[in-house]
C-alpha cells in the first residue's frame, strides 16, 4: 500500500508539474474510478464464467453486483485521497466517510449473498412431498446457519465502522489492556445469549431437532414450526405455541417422533371381557385396517396385554406414515371396532359382576 500510494503521490507531482493541479487531481480521480470499474467488471466476469448456471452463484453475482461496485470505487477513492492536495480538516473526514460506507456495503453485500444462499437451497428442497426428511434436515440447517451468519456479519461491520473513529481505537486497545474483572462480569451477562448461539450451532450441525419434527416437551405435543437464533417455537396439536430457548435442546431430555423417519407405530388399548372373541377381533382389525387409507401397510397386530380381576386388556398395533396420519388412524379404528363389539358381541363389552345375597336360607329363615 506505502508503494502504491508513492507511486500515485509521483504521477500526481508530475501532473501538477505539467499543468493545472486541479486538473491533475481531477484526473487522479477519474483514473482511480476508472480502474476500480474495470476491475470490478473483470473479477465478476471471472465469477460469473466459474458459476454453474443452475447453481446460486450466478444469483449471489447479479444481486451483489451494484453493492460490490460502489464499494470497490469508495475504496479506490480512498487510497488516492491522501496524495491528493486537500486540506487535512477535508480530507481525512472524507476518507473516514469512504471507509465506512465500503464496510457497510460490503457487509450488505455479504448478508444479501447469504440470503440469497439460503434462499437458493430451501426452494431447492421441498418439505411439501411424503418423504421429506432430507428436506426438513437441510432447511433446519439453513435456517440456524442464515441467522448465525448474519450475526456474525452484522458485528463484523458494526466493529469495521467503529475501528474507523480513533477514539474508538484508542478505547479498544485500553479495553483489552485492562480487560479482568469486566470482562468477565460482561461474560456473565452475555452468557443465556451466548449459550443459545452455540446451542444452535450444534443443532445445525447434529440435528437433534428438524423443521416439522414431531416433538414431546413440556408434556406437550406439536411440531416444530420455527427455529430462530434463540428460541423454538413449537406448533402445539391445539394450534397454541410453545416458545422453548435453543439450549433446553442441548441441555434437557425431550421426545423426538421424527428422528429418523415421519413413519410411526400407534397403539389403540380396549378394557373388554373375558368373553371377548380374540381371533374374530384380530381378523376385524385386519379388514378395518385395509380399508383405511391411513394405514401403510406395514404393522398390523393385535394381542392381550393384560388381564385383571374383572376385564382383559386388548391392545392393537398399526403403522401410518406420519404422526398425524397415525392419530387419525388410532382414532377411527377404536370407534370401528368398539361400534363392531357392540353390535356383533355385545358380551364382550366390560360388565360388572355381583352375586346377590338375599335368599331365605342365607337369611336363617325358613318357609312356613
Amino acid at each position: 500500500m506505502a508503494n502504491n500510494t508513492s507511486s500515485i503521490g509521483w504521477f500526481t507531482n508530475l501532473l501538477i508539474a505539467t499543468g493545472n493541479a486541479e486538473l491533475s487531481i481531477f484526473v487522479l480521480f477519474a483514473g482511480a474510478l476508472l480502474l476500480a470499474v474495470l476491475a470490478h467488471w473483470l473479477i465478476f466476469k471471472i465469477l460469473l464464467r466459474m458459476s454453474e448456471s443452475k447453481g446460486p452463484g450466478r444469483l449471489v453475482v447479479s444481486k451483489v453486483n451494484g453493492l460490490t461496485r460502489l464499494a470497490t470505487i469508495l475504496l479506490a477513492l480512498s487510497v488516492v485521497l491522501p496524495v491528493a492536495e486537500f486540506d487535512p480538516a477535508i480530507a481525512d473526514p472524507t476518507r473516514r466517510f469512504f471507509s465506512i460506507a465500503t464496510a457497510i456495503l460490503l457487509g450488505w453485500s455479504a448478508i444479501v449473498a447469504i440470503d440469497v444462499i439460503a434462499t437458493w437451497l430451501v426452494r431447492k428442497h421441498r418439505v411439501d412431498v411424503e418423504d421429506n426428511l432430507t428436506a426438513r434436515r437441510i432447511h433446519t440447517q439453513v435456517r440456524i446457519l442464515k441467522r448465525t451468519g448474519i450475526v456474525v456479519v452484522l458485528l463484523m461491520t458494526a466493529g469495521a465502522v467503529l475501528l474507523a473513529f480513533p477514539s474508538v481505537q484508542a478505547y479498544g486497545v485500553s479495553l483489552f489492556a485492562s480487560a479482568g474483572a469486566a470482562g468477565l462480569v460482561l461474560g456473565l451477562a452475555a452468557r443465556p445469549v451466548l449459550a443459545n448461539l452455540i446451542a444452535g450451532i450444534q443443532i445445525a450441525l447434529t440435528q437433534p431437532i428438524r423443521i416439522d419434527d414431531v416433538v414431546i416437551i413440556e408434556g406437550e405435543w406439536g411440531w416444530i414450526e420455527e427455529i430462530t437464533s434463540t428460541y423454538v417455537v413449537v406448533r402445539i396439536w391445539d394450534l397454541r405455541r410453545l416458545i422453548v430457548p435453543l439450549s433446553h435442546f442441548i441441555e434437557k431430555p425431550f421426545e423426538n417422533w421424527t428422528r429418523e423417519s415421519a413413519e410411526i407405530i400407534g397403539a389403540v388399548v380396549w378394557h373388554l371381557d373375558y368373553r371377548a372373541p380374540i381371533a374374530n377381533m384380530r381378523t376385524k382389525l385386519g379388514d378395518l385396517l385395509k380399508s383405511s387409507p391411513n394405514w401403510d401397510g406395514k404393522v398390523s397386530n393385535l394381542q392381550v396385554v393384560d388381564s385383571g380381576a374383572t376385564t382383559i386388556t386388548v391392545r392393537a398395533l398399526m403403522t401410518a406414515r406420519t404422526s398425524p396420519l397415525a392419530w387419525d388412524l388410532r382414532c377411527e379404528i377404536r370407534e370401528k371396532m368398539i361400534e363392531w363389539l357392540r353390535a356383533e358381541h355385545p358380551d364382550a363389552l366390560p360388565r360388572v359382576r355381583a352375586t346377590v345375597r338375599g335368599s331365605a336360607d342365607d337369611a336363617g329363615l325358613s318357609p312356613a
